[in-house]
């Protein structure tokens, strides 16, 4: 009785035709100039009119918008900012007032040739080992794409049947522990869920709800009492790491023709689907998909202009009613043809983003699929149909519950081969828009559970609540490039000689990093990008670990930046070679006894000559590997000569 009351509420909210909620966004795209540097910045018309739109800028760390550059009449759909700097990155919020009384806002990260990130601080990996039995090459995997994207990784293993509070207060205390660099959190496995507050959002029942925002409040201002309705709705404080989850516990595709592997199988796969994106193995088209069902929501709440709103700056402006085809519009009639339908398309085609919206149930969604009478999509379809889209955003009741069976946010991260991330949006709406210019999913993550007004949309509903959770990696970012391959190292005294072939992707040049910790941090060691395939380095006698990145320019619909590929590794031992060696020689039986003091590991040649003449020594032993502290040789002497002269050499 509950579901089907649900299911009327909220199709009662929206009848069978789509709703252009677009117009709640202000859809904004960026086109640059060099010389003399400027930023283009233009936006999609509202359909029904504007009366004026208002154009703000800040740097991404400042807190509020200050007073606004200028207002625009609206009918102008364009501002070209020529107070800017190349090398330099900057944030515009536009503002629109519509000539029907509703407001629109609209966001873009942009820069011309923003700097590169060469340290995105540490990341705090908690495993929850009983899940991840078999996994152990595949998080490590995981653990050297981290560090190759310039994480510094801490290891934390727990058990699914661990509390909540002692999960955090590991966190915590790494955390603590260095507080300017540990800046994320990546739940992996079925990590326990803490549940907290007394929260409806969607309009059905008060509940407790899962709160991995939880792993990230670090002031030990949040109470979790015996009954999790009596815990915080709402963050007591600022969210100060990101944080993700990937967990497949209870992912069992009830009613799939298919079975669905099991939940190690399903965390493998995951792992190989997030490896193969960062190392550009999955190709995608830069566009986006829209399935908005809710419409809306009797103009206060317009959900899926969260997906225009952040989409724009991605892929580019629009969606095929304005002309263009960057964002593609599902078709979410009642009698829709099943090839129109939201999950047919996401089967025939794949996109970088994708977002969807309809009456809501733990495992399904209506008018976005083909199942029963509200053409549901279900997580078994998700998966069955590996739906090709790597981010995706979804709304629907019951949604923000996800920690139940077959779970449809989570049935994006089982897709065979592309779904790497989902989150619920709409109450509150997400900003993930500085992932335009290289930022990670879990800084938009972040963003999002600490806004109040910073950032708006028509409804500002539910900000900071418990439940703004993401289910994926947060490291994951867009615009991949595939790695450099096969770097070797070799060691000449103390010159080491690194090669390495370059990827299939066209790049500048390489930056080369050395360490001392094969886990890092790593520090560069060239001024200006090494343009060539080989990098000769210097170093006293010591163990090294060298990590190579291809570094292009990105440029796309919010600007460029200087990005660079996942890294490739290889590691040396520059022998610390004895300052004097001592050689002693003794006649035994017609044969010359050689011990000298050698260290281990190094290679020794003994040389021979009847005179001190330049030129007259020969190598008489070949390669001797050092395997103690002293090594000797014997030789015996041939020809008529009683007088031989010998020396020792390295190598």
């Amino acid at each position: 009785m509950l579901w089907f009351a649900s299911l009327f509420f909220l199709l009662s909210a929206k009848d069978s035709k789509a709703d252009s909620t677009w117009v709640y966004a202000v859809q904004i795209t960026a086109s640059l100039e060099t010389n003399p540097p400027a930023i283009a910045l233009a936006w999609v018309q509202d359909m029904y009119g504007a009366n004026s739109y208002t154009v703000y800028r800040k740097s991404k760390e400042a807190t509020n918008w200050g007073p606004p550059l200028l207002t625009l009449d609206g009918s102008i759909t364009n501002y070209v900012d020529t107070n800017v700097e190349v090398g330099a990155t900057y944030e515009y919020q536009i503002t629109k007032a519509a000539a029907l009384g509703y407001n629109g806002f609209g966001y873009i990260y942009s820069g011309i040739d923003a700097p590169l990130t060469e340290d995105r601080g540490a990341l705090i990996l908690v495993v929850a080992t009983n899940s991840t039995i078999g996994l152990s090459n595949e998080l490590a995997q995981l653990q050297t794409d981290l560090i190759g994207d310039a994480w510094y990784v801490i290891c934390e293993d727990v058990s699914s049947n661990d509390t909540p509070q002692y999960v955090r207060s590991l966190i915590t205390n790494d955390y603590y522990a260095d507080p300017q660099d540990v800046d994320a959190v990546f739940l992996f496995g079925h990590v326990p869920i803490l549940e907290s507050g007394y929260l409806n959002y969607d309009g059905h029942y008060t509940r407790a709800m899962p709160a991995d925002t939880y792993y990230g409040e670090m002031k030990d201002d949040w109470t979790v009492p015996a009954n999790p309705t009596n815990g915080p709705s709402y963050i007591p404080s600022d969210v100060v790491l990101e944080v993700g989850r990937v967990d497949m516990f209870n992912m069992i595709g009830q009613g799939s023709s298919t079975p669905w592997p099991n939940e190690q199988q399903l965390l493998r796969n995951y792992l190989n689907k997030d490896h193969n994106w960062r190392t550009h193995q999955i190709q995608v088209q830069r566009q986006a998909l829209m399935g908005d069902r809710r419409g809306d929501v009797d103009g206060t709440l317009g959900m899926a202009a969260s997906g225009y709103r952040n989409f724009t700056p991605f892929v580019g402006a629009g969606n095929p009613l304005a002309g263009t085809n960057d964002i593609i519009e599902a078709n979410i009639q009642d009698e829709a043809p099943i090839p129109q339908r939201w999950i047919s398309v996401l089967h025939a085609q794949n996109f970088l983003w994708a977002f969807g919206d309809g009456g809501g149930e733990l495992n399904g969604c209506t008018y976005l699929g083909t199942n029963g009478e509200y053409n549901e999509v279900l997580s078994t379809d998700i998966v069955g149909a590996d739906a090709q889209a790597v981010f995706v955003m979804l709304f629907g009741s019951y949604m923000g519950n996800w920690d139940g069976t077959d779970d449809l946010l989570r049935s994006v991260l089982a897709t065979p081969t592309m779904g790497l991330a989902c989150m619920m949006v709409g109450e509150p709406h997400w900003f993930v828009h500085h992932m335009g210019l290289g930022e990670t999913i879990g800084y938009g993550t972040r963003l999002s559970v600490n806004n109040t007004t910073l950032y708006q949309s028509a409804s500002n509903a539910f900000m900071r609540a418990v439940y703004i959770n993401l289910m994926g990696d947060p490291t994951l970012r867009h615009d991949p490039i595939c790695p450099p391959f096969n770097l070797s190292a070799s060691v000449q005294t103390n010159t080491v000689t690194l090669s390495w072939l370059p990827g299939c992707d066209p790049v500048l040049g390489y930056n080369i990093y050395i360490s001392s910790d094969p886990a890092g941090p790593f520090v560069r060691l060239n001024d200006t990008l090494i343009r060539t395939t080989n990098f000769t380095d210097v170093e006293p006698p010591g163990s090294y670990h060298y990590m190579v990145r291809g570094v292009r320019l990105e440029t796309n619909p919010s600007g460029s930046y200087y990005n660079a590929s996942e890294g490739v590794f290889g590691s040396v031992n520059i022998p610390t070679a004895p300052l004097l060696i001592n050689l002693g020689i003794n006649l035994q039986a017609g044969a010359f006894v050689l011990n000298w003091n050698s260290l281990p590991g190094t290679t020794y040649r003994v040389l021979a000559s009847t005179n001190l003449s330049h030129g007259s020594w020969s190598d008489i032993s070949g390669a001797i590997l050092a395997s103690n502290s002293i090594s000797s040789w014997n030789w015996t002497a041939q020809g008529g000569s009683s007088q031989f002269y010998f020396e020792i050499a390295s190598p």
